[in-house]
């Protein structure tokens, strides 16, 4: 996947800051919410997201997309994660 492909496309979908973020392999992030929207795009590994909707795994290529305010955790894969974030 190419990250300024992907950039553009939130770009285009009204998301405003819009970055490439790479967490270590075994990283966590216990419950927390955003202030606003957030979609998330893997470029490379995996992550493990928890939610009220229940626990998912997305790969290259995957999307997740987290309300604002929505309470998550995250688990990254054992050869870490990168993904473009965008924030609304």
């Amino acid at each position: 996947m190419d990250p300024e492909s992907v950039k553009q496309q939130l770009d285009r979908e009204g998301y405003r800051r819009i970055f490439v973020w790479t967490d270590a392999p075994g990283a966590r992030y216990p419950d927390h919410t955003h202030p606003g929207e957030t979609a998330h795009i893997v470029l490379a590994g995996e992550i493990v997201i928890t939610s009220a909707e229940g626990t998912q795994t997305y790969k290259i290529g995957g999307r997740f997309d987290v309300p604002a305010g929505a309470v998550h955790s995250a688990a990254v894969g054992p050869k870490g994660c990168t993904y473009v974030v965008g924030e609304k």
